[in-house]
């Protein structure tokens, strides 16, 4: 009995190009990965827990995976606006705004982080005229969110995108024929088909949002307890010679991209099944 079909690829033998991937993803992501959690095996159990529960750690998380939560959230409802509005209508400058979606892809995270905190500061073009409403955006978590709402969009607009596409017109007129209003045929025909694409970009957007570091930390004001992300008090352990202090924190943020990645890879399989 044959384990192995032998097919004609362009690649040629199976054996050299499984060895080049293992090789390949061994040097990129498992050595890595590995001495991160080599190096953490130097603490004990509970200097491990010390560590990953210390008071400044735990408002870092709040702030890191709280306003992640809220950038995520906000990219679902007004990416999917972005999303409906790019595929149904046809307006003047539409090719210019499709590109602009996937602006906070190409542009550097350092630029962009640097533009939101001239833009949103107390003096700038926005944050003059929010700081006599007792608004301050620049410095504080407000300024967190709005740079990972910023860089989370294309996430949920090119997840979306497609999907909105794919929806027949002719559905919605259906509904309309049977009595169907606006919001009822919203909710009832183009929601449910939406819902593993939404869910799949908001996770995206989400686990983008966590790991994000250059265009936070010119914004976020980088106060202890405050406005610190978690891994801006990784670079901080590392930049104080505490590498094992700093591998523990980088451990946990581990655990929660691949549960984030396990995540995605349940919608999308729900996605599929549902498409089906």
């Amino acid at each position: 009995m044959k384990l192995f079909k032998h097919h004609n690829n362009v690649l040629p033998g199976f054996g050299p190009t499984l060895g080049f991937t293992v090789f390949y993803l061994s040097v990129i992501v498992l050595i890595p990965l590995s001495a991160l959690v080599f190096k953490t095996a130097g603490l004990s159990w509970g200097d491990f827990i010390s560590t990953v529960t210390a008071p400044r750690v735990l408002a870092s998380y709040k702030v890191t995976f709280g306003s992640a939560m809220i950038a995520a959230v906000i990219n679902s409802i007004f990416g999917v606006l972005v999303a409906w509005v790019l595929v149904r209508y046809r307006f003047p400058g539409r090719r210019i705004a499709d590109a602009l979606v996937d602006l906070p892809f190409a542009l550097p995270t350092a630029v962009a982080g640097i533009t939101l905190a001239t833009i949103y500061s107390p003096n700038g073009w926005v944050g003059q005229f929010l700081e006599p409403l007792g608004i301050k955006v620049a410095f504080t978590p407000v300024g967190i969110t709005l740079a990972m709402t910023f860089i989370g969009l294309p996430f949920v607009v090119r997840t979306v995108q497609p999907v909105i596409e794919e929806i027949e017109v002719e559905l919605e007129e259906a509904a309309v024929c049977l009595g169907a209003s606006r919001w009822q045929t919203m909710k009832r025909v183009i929601f449910p088909m939406l819902l593993p694409s939404i869910l799949t970009g908001f996770a995206l957007s989400f686990a983008r949002a966590v790991g994000e570091y250059g265009s936070i930390i010119f914004i976020a004001g980088n106060m202890p307890m405050v406005s610190e992300i978690t891994p801006l008090l990784i670079i901080t352990k590392l930049e104080q010679f505490d590498y094992q202090g700093a591998t523990a924190i980088a451990c946990v943020m581990l655990l929660t991209s691949f549960l984030m990645l396990l995540v995605i890879n349940l919608l999308q399989k729900w996605s599929r099944r549902y498409a089906d």
